[in-house]
């Protein structure tokens, strides 16, 4: 299996992500908390796309999460996605909160994120 290495911010030591947190960038930011940022995707796959992502920078993907050490960050990005989920009109139709985790997932970003997607029938097995 090959190495993540798109939107790799090679500068910094980061991704693209790092940028967006560190406000280096612009994006459409819809929840932010002290450990956690949301913002809008920018190729949207429904008419409510959300990526939300952990502050910290050091996990890659669900595969480095460590549970005892991020179980508290983990509650904060599903306490952050049902916040959003209210804001955005779409939490009692329902949304599907994905995790992808390594390139045959079709992750391409090599930080831990969760996209939140909503506001029409999702389909199933996704494919």
């Amino acid at each position: 299996m090959g190495e993540i290495t798109a939107k790799r911010d090679p500068e910094n030591g980061g991704t693209i992500f790092s940028k967006i947190i560190r406000k280096e960038i612009p994006a459409e930011i819809v929840f932010e908390s002290d450990n956690v940022l949301a913002f809008k995707d920018i190729h949207p796959q429904a008419p409510v796309h959300v990526l939300i992502i952990p502050k910290v920078t050091d996990i890659e993907s669900a595969r480095t999460i460590d549970p005892k050490r991020h179980a508290q960050l983990l509650g904060d990005l599903y306490e952050a996605a049902n916040s959003i989920a209210k804001q955005l009109g779409v939490f009692d139709s329902g949304f599907r909160l994905v995790l992808n985790s390594g390139p045959d997932s079709g992750q391409e970003v090599p930080h831990l994120h969760m996209h939140l997607l909503g506001g029409r029938k999702m389909n199933w097995p996704p494919g």
